[in-house]
Order: C-alpha cells, then structure tokens, then sequence
C-alpha cells in the first residue's frame, strides 16, 4: 500500500533509456525554469519601494533610476549565462565556468552558492507569495505559516515526479502570471504616457531617514534579488530536447 501511495504521488521509477524521452520542448522548459527567476522579480520590486520609503516621497523618486540600473546588470547577466550555455552544454552553469577555469575549490564555493541561493529563493519566494495572498484575504493572515508549508509540500512533490510533469503541471499558473504581470506593465505605461501617474508625493509616509549614499546602495542590493533563478536554465541544458544549447539559449 506505501509503495502504491509513493508511486501515486511522486510517478513511477524510469530506467535510464526512458530519460531521453522526458526532455522538455521550450513551452514545458520555461514553466519549468522560469519560476524561480519571475518569483524573484515579482518581489524585487516591493524590496526597493520598503527600502526607499523610509527616505518619504523624495526617496520613492528614486526607484525608476535604481530599477533601470538593476534592469542593466540584469541583461549583462543573462548574455553571460547565454554564454555559458553554448560554452557549457553539458550543464552546471556557474559551477561547470568556475570549475574549468578557476579550479576544484572555487568550482564548489560556486556550487555552494548555488545551493543557499536556490534555498532561499524558495523561502522567501514563498514567503511574500503567503504574505500577498493574507494581505488581499486577511482571514488567512493567523495561517500564513501553514499556507507556505503547504505551498512547499506541493512544490516539492510536483518536482518529485520528473522534469517533464513538472513544466506540464507549472505551465498554467506560470504563463498566467506572465500575462498578468505583462498587462500590469502595459497598464502602468499607459497611465505614464496619458498624463496620470499616481502621485508619490501624496501616498509616501513622512521621511524617517534622509537619502544617503548608503541608503541608495543598499537599496539596490536589496532590489538586486530579481537577479536570482536566471542561472536556472544554464544549469539545466541537459533536460532540453535536441538541439539542448540551441533550445535552451533562445525562446
């Protein structure tokens, strides 16, 4: 009976000559990739406007220069691991770079890395994803611990079952949030364009703190989590159909 359960909830074991067959076309590998980096971008910007809040309206008028400058690291980091997917093929993104050029030792601190990044991605991911949803339905605020223990479990037993079920199960949720959060740019730019941006000035808190150097920067570094989960694909060529670099480096 255990056994029937574990088969039922995480799939059946595949032998080796079955893997060639589980490998994923671009629709299924970008809802299996991608969430880790869209999670990181869906809150990136909440950690700027809690940063520069504190500074009042003036501070607020800081985050469209400081989301530019993380928008610049942010494409100079995906041509990089653009590269390290033809470089690579093979897979282990950052670690495969830093083990080949720099040695065994730099090759693992990269791993590690690697490691905590994705560890924390998932908390915090799944922590202001709990924290959004409370905040709309307060009722669920006591239960907020609950929800993320539960949203892990599910995560962890899609990605149990295999490469290719998890992309087929997290392609609706994924390529829906990519809309919404598509038509929430287009929505902004609209209101930028006609005239209508809301104004800062009447919806900032008063300043606690004046802008300084450091404030701007550490700003910046918290607004730099949108950067996390782009090494995901670079990390994982191997699970694309043939040609995997070709798939894997293009939309």
């Amino acid at each position: 009976m255990s056994t029937k359960i574990k088969y039922w909830l995480i799939g059946s074991p595949l032998s080796t000559h079955q893997l060639a067959h589980k490998r994923l076309d671009k629709l299924r590998a970008l809802a299996a990739f991608s969430p880790d980096a869209l999670s990181s971008i869906a809150y990136a910007n909440q950690e700027i406007y809690l940063g520069l809040v504190i500074a009042g309206s003036a501070g607020l008028l800081l985050s469209w220069p400081i989301g530019l400058a993380i928008a610049g690291l942010l494409i100079l980091v995906s041509l990089s691991y653009f590269q390290t997917i033809h470089g690579y093929p093979s897979g282990g993104g950052s670690y495969a770079v830093a083990r080949e050029n720099l040695g065994i030792l730099p090759g693992v601190v990269a791993s590690a890395a690697l490691l905590i990044d994705y560890l924390l991605t998932a908390a915090v991911s799944l922590t202001a994803d709990v924290e959004a949803i409370a905040s709309a339905f307060p009722e669920l605020w006591p239960y907020r611990v609950t929800l993320a223990l539960v949203f892990l479990l599910v995560i962890t037993l899609i990605n149990l079952r295999g490469i290719q079920e998890t992309g087929t199960l997290m392609a609706i949720p994924v390529y829906v949030f990519v809309l919404s959060y598509l038509g929430m740019l287009t929505y902004g730019a609209l209101q930028a364009l006609t005239g209508r941006p809301v104004d800062v000035t009447a919806t900032a808190l008063p300043a606690s703190q004046p802008i300084t150097f450091l404030l701007v920067l550490g700003t910046f570094a918290a607004g730099c989590t949108a950067l996390t989960g782009i090494e995901a694909i670079s990390n994982g060529v191997p699970a694309f159909q043939s040609p995997q670099a070709k798939n894997a480096g293009l939309p």
